[in-house]
């Protein structure tokens, strides 16, 4: 399986960019990304920063990601880590809702 991790940016220098995610660092090929500054939010994979993300985009994938490795410890409460949609009723996106 393959999965991007959202990393905070610390430092960016000659297209690359130094991260951090959770006490980690790393140092990704940032050339995909036009402006990256520190501060910023990217989808690391496969040591690139692939595209830029917003703090709560990112919270949210971090979130996602714990829930992952709660199932794959065989956690049965998981909604814990999807607080934002928790007593949601799903959405279809306008290209799939039906015509009047």
């Amino acid at each position: 399986m393959c999965v991007g991790l959202p990393m905070r940016v610390i430092a960016v220098a000659d297209g690359m960019a130094t991260c951090e995610r959770r006490g980690e660092t790393a140092r990704l090929d940032a050339m995909l990304l036009a402006d990256v500054a520190p501060g910023d939010y990217v989808l690391a994979f496969q040591g690139s920063a692939v595209r830029l993300l917003d703090a709560a985009e990112a919270a949210q994938t971090d979130a996602a990601l714990d829930a992952l490795a709660a199932a794959m410890r065989g956690e049965g409460d998981l909604d814990r880590h999807f607080a934002d949609l928790v007593d949601r009723t799903p959405q279809l996106p306008p290209h799939l809702r039906g015509g009047s």
